[in-house]
């Protein structure tokens, strides 16, 4: 059992209410946390406890089976108005956590989520320090949602101003996709069987290829998504952190000092493009109306607080490469965007054909991992067609977690709270990690930015972009997943 006190800047938003407080109940049910831990939330609407205990409850009414536990449950959370740039506010603020810190005899351990727009962080975290909130007397750990930073630069700042309260090791960035069940599995399937742990390199993998694919479009995020764009939104964060995953060296532990430094060793020594290169390396591309399954989509331009002559990404591919002995000229593909077919994310790690002796064309063995929708994996083997003759055919081994395993799995943010609470930094982002993913990220936004790569249309229900496939092609290779496909067969697409 763990005694903290958590404060949630930004208790009264989406993810709050979505996501904090149904992972909090979890942990709470599962005995991480008993007696020994409330919740401040602060917020500037001027709610009361009554009424803060009410959106709790609401947010975990889908887990409840007991009232009485539920009731018990939200009794644990405190609210403050709270204006995060008024100093006299967090003065309030420290004798709430002086006071809940006595009555439910938390030791002094602080955990502080920064649920709100990033310009604050650096503000909240010098009224921490300055009106000593961090006053050093138990575990004080800082979590804080991407983006972290819009550039290199202003990732800089915002880090330097965290660094000036909390050291490296307290702050957590958090990346949801880091907590999901089979990114996590990436690592057993790696590091647990010597099947795959021996060819994960150079001289047997020709290609890696990861897809993080919606069918949806910006929805009400468009003012947002169009300073963003799916490279910032997607790339700097998500597909890099699993790409480093990937393509690590083995750690010599499963522990946080043992893995990060080969993340970042992945990271540090990503191929830096030069404009030539991402011209022809790097597509973006902007959804047009469309049409699939019977239903009509319009184009971006066309979506709500989208500026009609935005030129931002809503696709973005391209190719990465790894300046290490395991992974030196393997290109790692990359694809993510709005509006495409279906929504999925998988990773392809396609092995090389060598040559064999049968005079026949046989298909590569490729492993696949199914993140979600549905998670699981399987591998492409060959193996003999029943007949007379001798005719090699691909046959799948699949599998799948079913329902019941994947219902009593923790959900991502419940096992990224968990890692907070024991001090695990394992599946967050160290600061070295993001200044590298900012410093290749920042490269391609400036080309792009100054309009030297064009931006292609694609039809939304699409997998993005023509060019995206010939980028493959060029490298004598094709993306594994084609889902358009199915829907084109019969008539669905056009």
């Amino acid at each position: 059992m763990t005694q903290v006190i958590f404060t949630i800047f930004g208790a009264s938003g989406d993810l709050a209410k979505r996501k904090l407080y149904p992972s909090l109940f979890r942990l709470y049910k599962s005995g991480v946390l008993s007696e020994h831990f409330a919740v401040i939330g602060t917020a500037r609407r001027p709610w009361t406890k009554a009424y803060f205990e009410g959106v709790v409850l609401d947010a975990i009414s889908d887990l409840t089976t007991s009232k009485t536990e539920a009731e018990k449950f939200a009794s644990h959370f405190y609210y403050q108005s709270h204006d995060v740039q008024d100093a006299g506010h967090y003065v309030t603020l420290k004798n709430l956590q002086d006071d809940l810190c006595a009555t439910y005899e938390t030791g002094h351990n602080k955990v502080f989520f920064l649920a709100m727009a990033p310009e604050f962080f650096g503000t909240i975290a010098s009224h921490l320090k300055s009106e000593n909130i961090v006053d050093g007397l138990g575990f004080e750990r800082l979590i804080i949602e991407k983006p972290f930073g819009t550039s290199l630069e202003t990732a800089k700042a915002l880090n330097q101003a965290l660094s000036e309260t909390f050291n490296e090791d307290q702050i957590f960035r958090i990346d949801h996709y880091l907590g999901k069940e089979m990114i996590q599995n990436i690592f057993a399937v790696r590091f647990a069987n010597v099947l795959f742990e021996h060819v994960w390199n150079r001289e047997f993998i020709d290609n890696i290829q990861i897809t993080f694919a919606e069918s949806i479009g910006v929805e009400d995020r468009g003012g947002y998504y169009d300073k963003s764009g799916a490279l910032k939104d997607m790339v700097q964060n998500h597909i890099l952190q699993v790409l480093s995953i990937l393509a690590m060296d083995k750690p010599a532990s499963f522990s946080s000092s043992d893995v990060l430094p080969e993340k970042i060793k992945v990271l540090e020594n990503l191929c830096i493009p030069d404009e030539t290169t991402i011209a022809k390396n790097f597509i973006r591309g902007q959804y047009q109306a469309g049409r699939i399954n019977q239903q009509d989509f319009p184009a971006y331009i066309d979506e709500p607080s989208v500026d009609p002559a935005s030129k931002t990404e809503t696709f973005a591919s391209g190719v990465f490469f790894i300046e290490t002995d395991r992974f030196k000229d393997v290109p790692f593909f990359f694809r993510t965007g709005k509006r495409l077919t279906e929504k999925g994310t998988r990773i392809n790690i396609v092995f090389k054909n060598n040559a064999n002796i049968f005079k026949q064309d046989i298909q590569q063995n490729i492993l696949t991992i199914y993140i979600q929708p549905t998670e699981g994996f399987s591998l492409l083997v060959n193996g003999k067609e029943v007949g007379k003759s001798f005719a090699v055919e691909p046959v799948k081994l699949d599998f799948r977690h079913d329902a019941a395993a994947l219902g009593n799995s923790p959900e991502a943010y419940e096992k990224l709270m968990y890692d907070v609470l024991n001090g695990d930094a394992t599946n967050f982002s160290h600061w070295q990690e993001v200044k590298a993913s900012w410093t290749l990220i920042d490269k391609i936004v400036s080309t792009w930015q100054a309009d030297k790569a064009p931006l292609y249309p694609y039809q939304a229900g699409s997998m993005g972009p023509v060019e995206s496939f010939d980028l493959l092609e060029k490298y004598g290779t094709s993306w594994v997943w084609q889902p358009d496909h199915w829907y084109r067969e019969r008539g669905l697409l056009q």
